[in-house]
C-alpha cells in the first residue's frame, strides 16, 4: 500500500502542535506534514522528528509575509492564499521562498509547496499567469541548487473561491511551460473529486509521468476521513498500488483531513480504522 504521512496542522487538534509528532508516531506513521513550521524554530521540530522517528515529507512556503508574526497574520487574518501569482509582490514570494528553503534543509524535508494565491479583483487568470509563472521558474531555480522539489496545487474553488489554480491539466500545464524538472504537482484527491471528478483516470494518466510529486486524500465533501463520503478509497488506494507498480512512483500520501471527532481527546487515533483496514497499519 502507498506511504502515508499525518498532517498535523488538521489531525490531532486535541493537542498542542508539538506534541501531535509522538502521537502520530504513536499511531503508526512514519512520516508528516503540514501546512506552516514558521510559528516554531526549526530546530525544536527537527528534534520532534528525530525523537520520533519521524520524516517530514511536506509543507507549504509563506501564504504571505516574511516572518513568523506577519506570515501568521497574512493566513489567519489576512485571508492570504499565496503569493506567487500575485503581480507586485514579488520579493515577498522570493524572501518566503527562502525562508521555507531554510526550514527544509533543517527539517530534511525534500519538497516544498508554494501556494499560488487569489486572483486580484479587477484582473483575470490570463493576466497574472505570466507572474505566476516566473516566480516558479525562479523558485524551482533556488530548489534545484537545495536538491528540494517545489509543489503546486489545484485547490477546488468551493473552499477557496478565487484561487489560481483550480485543475489537474492546468498545473500540468503550467510545469510545462516552466520547464523545470523539479516543479510537479500535488495532487489533492479531494480537491480534484470536487472540481472535476474522474479521479482513478487522473491517477492513471498523471503518475506516469513522473510530474505528481505528492497526493493528498480526504472524504468529500466534508473533508473528514477518507472513507467517509462519496470516494472509494479502498479502490483509489488500489489503483495507486497499481501504477506505481507499474511506474515506480515513490512519492507519500498526505493524510490531509478534519477528522470527523477532530478536537476531542484520542479522536484523531479514533478515526484511523480506514488505515488499519486499506494499510494493515497496526493501530495502537
Amino acid at each position: 500500500m502507498p506511504k502515508f504521512a499525518a498532517n498535523l496542522s488538521m489531525m490531532y487538534t486535541e493537542l498542542p502542535f508539538l506534541e501531535r509528532f509522538e502521537a502520530a508516531a504513536r499511531d503508526g506513521f512514519k512520516a508528516v506534514e503540514y501546512l506552516f513550521p514558521y510559528a516554531h524554530e526549526a530546530q525544536e521540530l527537527a528534534a520532534r522528528l528525530t525523537v520520533n522517528n519521524l520524516q517530514q515529507v511536506l509543507f507549504n512556503a509563506p501564504p504571505g509575509g516574511t516572518d513568523a508574526a506577519s506570515i501568521a497574520r497574512a493566513w489567519d487574518v489576512d485571508g492570504s492564499k499565496g503569493t506567487a501569482c500575485l503581480p507586485g509582490r514579488e520579493a515577498e514570494f522570493k524572501a518566503g521562498v527562502a525562508l521555507a528553503l531554510a526550514y527544509a534543509e533543517k527539517l530534511n524535508c525534500p519538497r516544498i509547496h508554494l501556494m499560488a494565491g487569489l486572483i486580484p479583483e479587477g484582473l483575470t487568470r490570463e493576466d497574472v499567469q505570466g507572474t505566476y509563472i516566473n516566480n516558479l521558474r525562479w523558485a524551482a531555480a533556488q530548489a534545484a541548487m537545495a536538491g528540494v522539489d517545489v509543489l503546486i496545487e489545484p485547490i477546488n474553488t468551493r473552499d477557496m473561491p478565487g484561487f489560481f489554480l483550480n485543475r489537474q491539466d492546468h498545473a500540468h500545464e503550467i510545469i510545462g511551460l516552466v520547464g523545470a524538472p523539479n516543479l510537479k504537482v500535488q495532487m489533492d484527491l479531494y480537491h480534484c473529486q470536487i472540481v472535476e471528478g474522474d479521479v482513478a483516470m487522473k491517477i492513471r494518466k498523471y503518475l506516469p509521468t513522473g510530474r505528481v510529486g505528492h497526493i493528498q486524500i480526504a472524504g468529500v465533501p466534508e473533508r473528514h476521513e477518507p472513507d467517509v463520503g462519496e470516494l472509494n478509497y479502498r479502490y483509489l488506494l488500489r489503483v495507486i498500488d497499481e501504477v506505481t507498480a507499474q511506474c515506480g512512483w515513490q512519492g507519500w500520501v498526505g493524510c490531509e483531513y478534519r477528522p470527523a471527532r477532530g478536537g476531542q481527546l484520542g479522536g484523531t487515533s479514533a478515526g484511523l480504522g480506514w488505515l488499519q483496514s486499506a494499510a494493515g497499519l497496526q493501530h495502537r
